[in-house]
C-alpha cells in the first residue's frame, strides 16, 4: 500500500478507538501536519465514512454513524472475538437472522489469516454457552462454505449420509440455509434429481466449490418456509404410520405438492404415504389431509389405534345427538326481558 493509503487506514483505526480526537493529537500520533490530517479525513469521507469536525481549541474529529456501513478496521484480537461470537451464534441455531449470522461468519473467516482461523477454531470449540439446547453438531466451516455458495450462487458438490446410513454424492445449486428444531437445513436444487431437495447440514461432508455459477430457480419466502417445514417432518416421529390410499401416485403428488415427497406407488391405483407425529393426535391430523372421498387404510399401531378409534366414536355420538339448547348469557337474557316488557 502507498504511504497515503497506510496513513489513511491508521487514521481510521484511531477514529474507531475514541469518540473524539483533537486535531493536533491526531497529527502528533500519525507524525504528520494538521493539514495532512484534514486531507486524509477528506479521503475517508469520499469512501463513505461520516467524519464530523469542529473548529476551535476544543475542536477535533469524530466518527459518526452514516446511512450505510463502511468498511471496518479490526485488530487481530477484535477479529478473533467477532468470529468466535458468530461461530457460537451459528452453532446454536439462532432463530433471528440465521442466514445473516452465517454469511457474516463466512465473510470474516474468508479474510482471516491462517493463524487467526486456528485460534478462532480452538477458542470456539472451548466456548460452551449454558442453557442452550443444541441439536446435532454442525461444522461452522461447512456452514460458512454453504453460506458463501448461497450468496454467490455457485454450484457445490458434497457427500451426504441419509438417516438410513446410505451415502451419496450430490451436486446442487444452494438456495437457502435455515434452522429448525435445533438443526440446520440446506434447501437447494438437486441437479441430478432435477427438483428441490432439503438436506440436514450435520449430515453433509466434503463440500467442494465448483466455480460454476447459476441462475436461481424462482422461490418465494413462503415456499422456502414450507420446504423447511416438510424437511422437519421427515425426522423419526414418536408415532408413525403408513396410509395406503385409493389414489394413483401422480394424482396424489399433484394434490399434495411438496408434502407428497416420500410417497410411493403401491400399484397403479394406490399410493403409500407415511404420516407421523409426536402422538396419535398429530398422526390423525396428517390423515385428515387425505382428499375427501378417497378411501384409505392405515397401519397405525396400538395404543394409538385404540385411542383414535375411541375419540372418533365419541365425536360421531356427539354429532348424531340432538344439539343442546343454546344458552343465552344472563346479562343478554335480562336485556331481552326488559325489551319485552317495554313493548
Amino acid at each position: 500500500m502507498s504511504d497515503t493509503t497506510t496513513r489513511a487506514l491508521s487514521l481510521l483505526n484511531l477514529l474507531q478507538t475514541h469518540r473524539h480526537w483533537p486535531g493536533p493529537e491526531l497529527a502528533d500520533r500519525l507524525g504528520v501536519t494538521e493539514r495532512t490530517v484534514r486531507r486524509d479525513v477528506d479521503r475517508l469521507r469520499e469512501l463513505g465514512y461520516r467524519i464530523e469536525s469542529s473548529p476551535g481549541a476544543a475542536g477535533g474529529y469524530r466518527l459518526e454513524a452514516g446511512s450505510a456501513v463502511p468498511p471496518l478496521l479490526l485488530t487481530d484480537e477484535e477479529a478473533v472475538a467477532m468470529a468466535i461470537g458468530l461461530r457460537v451464534a451459528a452453532s446454536q441455531r439462532l432463530v433471528s437472522g440465521p442466514e445473516t449470522t452465517i454469511t457474516a461468519l463466512a465473510k470474516l473467516e474468508q479474510v482471516l489469516p491462517a493463524p487467526l482461523r486456528r485460534r478462532v477454531a480452538a477458542l470456539a470449540e472451548a466456548v460452551q454457552p449454558a442453557g442452550l439446547n443444541a441439536g446435532a453438531a454442525v461444522s461452522s466451516d461447512v456452514l460458512g462454505e454453504l453460506a458463501l455458495a448461497c450468496r454467490d450462487r455457485e454450484r457445490v458438490r458434497f457427500t451426504y449420509t441419509a438417516a438410513s446410513g446410505e451415502v451419496t454424492k450430490r451436486r446442487v445449486e444452494p438456495h437457502a440455509l435455515a434452522p429448525a428444531d435445533r438443526h440446520w437445513y440446506l434447501l437447494c436444487w438437486d441437479i441430478e434429481k432435477d427438483d428441490w431437495r432439503t438436506f440436514r447440514v450435520d449430515r453433509l461432508a466434503d463440500v467442494e466449490h465448483t466455480r460454476v455459477l447459476f441462475e436461481r430457480h424462482p422461490l418465494t419466502p413462503e415456499e422456502v418456509e414450507e420446504f423447511i417445514l416438510i424437511a422437519r417432518s421427515w425426522v423419526r416421529q414418536a408415532v408413525e404410520a403408513d396410509a395406503v390410499m385409493e389414489l394413483p401416485l401422480a394424482e396424489m403428488r399433484e394434490y399434495f405438492g411438496q408434502w407428497g415427497q416420500g410417497a410411493e406407488a403401491e400399484d397403479d391405483t394406490h399410493t403409500r404415504w407415511g404420516v407421523g407425529g409426536a402422538d396419535w393426535r398429530e398422526t390423525m391430523y396428517g390423515l385428515s389431509y387425505i382428499p375427501a372421498g378417497v378411501e384409505y387404510t392405515t397401519d397405525l399401531e396400538e395404543p394409538g389405534r385404540g385411542d383414535l378409534r375411541e375419540m372418533l366414536e365419541r365425536m360421531l355420538r356427539a354429532l348424531d345427538a340432538p344439539p343442546p339448547p343454546r344458552r343465552i348469557p344472563s346479562g343478554v337474557r335480562h336485556e331481552e326481558q326488559e325489551r319485552g316488557r317495554s313493548r
